[in-house]
């Protein structure tokens, strides 16, 4: 009897050992986030990886007013990124997110295909010649981009609207259009497959970048550490893909 109780012992002993030194499961967080920020998933991926505890991400990259929709209707969501504040404030309208914090910023330019064909030197020389595309104005690079037409007073007219800024880009990369304007960081991302043309006056409509956490998050604590993460440890990988960090 005495023998069977040291054994159990020692067995309750060494599993009690065995938990303590077992790590703790990955959590695993949906984030949906604005189309210009696909650029940096993968640095995201590693960093979130790293938390306590570790953080397994399923990156959803879409135009920000699509992301606030599908939250709408239900789509399982932990935290919501998106790319201006407007698609921010109808999610927090919507009661879908709790608490949005503005992140960073982002500017338009305009992008040609590598060698520029069309010889275009500045947003004044688009003619009805040219093979433009825009960001449909649903979406915060098609808001952004409208305001500058606007205020530059260029007689412009796109041949096709993107609901995302990587379908833009995607045109102009692959040569079906002449020109297109997305995000610097876009543009950045792209190397040299295109030519950047900046327009004059951009900066004045600057894009905010904005997340929060999902009002029904499963996991709100991690949700939380992931949203903090990119708010306060972030900074350096928003300064290398083109963003401004917020302050």
């Amino acid at each position: 009897m005495a023998i069977v109780a040291v054994a159990t012992a020692l067995t309750a002993c060494s599993d009690s050992a065995d938990s303590a030194e077992a790590p703790a499961e990955k959590v695993e967080l949906n984030l949906l986030a604005a189309s210009s920020t696909r650029v940096f998933n993968e640095e995201l991926e590693a960093q979130a990886a790293e938390l306590d505890p570790s953080v397994s991400l399923l990156i959803n990259n879409a135009g920000s007013s699509t992301l606030v929709q599908q939250l709408v209707d239900g789509a399982p969501g932990d935290v919501l990124i998106t790319a201006d504040k407007k698609n921010m404030t109808d999610a927090q309208d919507a009661d879908v997110v709790n608490d949005p914090v503005q992140l960073a910023s982002n500017v338009m330019v305009m992008v040609v295909p590598a060698g520029n064909p069309a010889g275009l030197e500045s947003v004044e020389d688009i003619t009805e010649d040219t093979t433009f595309v825009l960001c449909d104005p649903q979406v915060p690079c098609g808001t952004v981009s409208e305001s500058i037409i606007e205020a530059k007073g260029l007689d412009v007219t796109a041949d096709s609207l993107e609901h995302q800024v990587a379908d833009v880009l995607g045109k102009v990369t692959s040569g079906e259009a002449d020109a297109g304007w997305v995000y610097a960081t876009d543009a950045a991302a792209a190397g040299d497959a295109v030519e950047v043309i900046e327009i004059e006056g951009a900066e004045e409509f600057t894009n905010s970048i904005f997340g929060a956490v999902v009002a029904e998050s499963e996991n709100p604590e991690s949700a939380q550490q992931l949203l903090d993460l990119l708010a306060d440890d972030f900074d350096s990988v928003w300064t290398d893909y083109d963003f401004t960090p917020e302050d």
